[in-house]
């Protein structure tokens, strides 16, 4: 039997918030650019799908990097303490180091080497 493909209306139409191939849901994002700000009052239809695919993309390289250091640690199962070792080692992640625990990151400190992120 054939399954409903990614685009498919099928897929997506009984997912509240959803609109189209996005895997976040677009009424969320939508909120939290509510809630940034008092002079957010109002954002186009276009803006959360924007936002949708840049968290994404981040999702997606802090995701490599992370499992690059749990590759270095030669296991195949990803853990916290791997994405807080990628967040310590890559600089372009500087602005969520306080979000990792001190003591994550204190016996894990893995270095990352920023050329071999694309090569997974």
């Amino acid at each position: 039997m054939r399954q409903p493909g990614t685009y498919s209306g099928m897929l997506s139409a009984n997912m509240a918030g959803r609109v189209g191939p996005h895997s976040l849901p677009l009424a969320r994002i939508k909120k939290i650019m509510k809630k940034s700000g008092d002079d957010v009052k109002m954002i186009s239809g276009e803006a959360p799908i924007v936002f949708s695919k840049a968290c994404e993309l981040f999702i997606e390289e802090l995701t490599k990097r992370s499992w690059m250091v749990t590759m270095q640690g030669k296991r195949r199962t990803l853990h916290k303490e791997d994405v807080a070792s990628a967040v310590v080692a890559t600089d372009i992640f500087d602005f969520l180091v306080n979000l990792v625990s001190e003591s994550t990151t204190a016996n894990n400190v893995t270095d990352v080497p920023e050329e071999n992120v694309g090569t997974l």
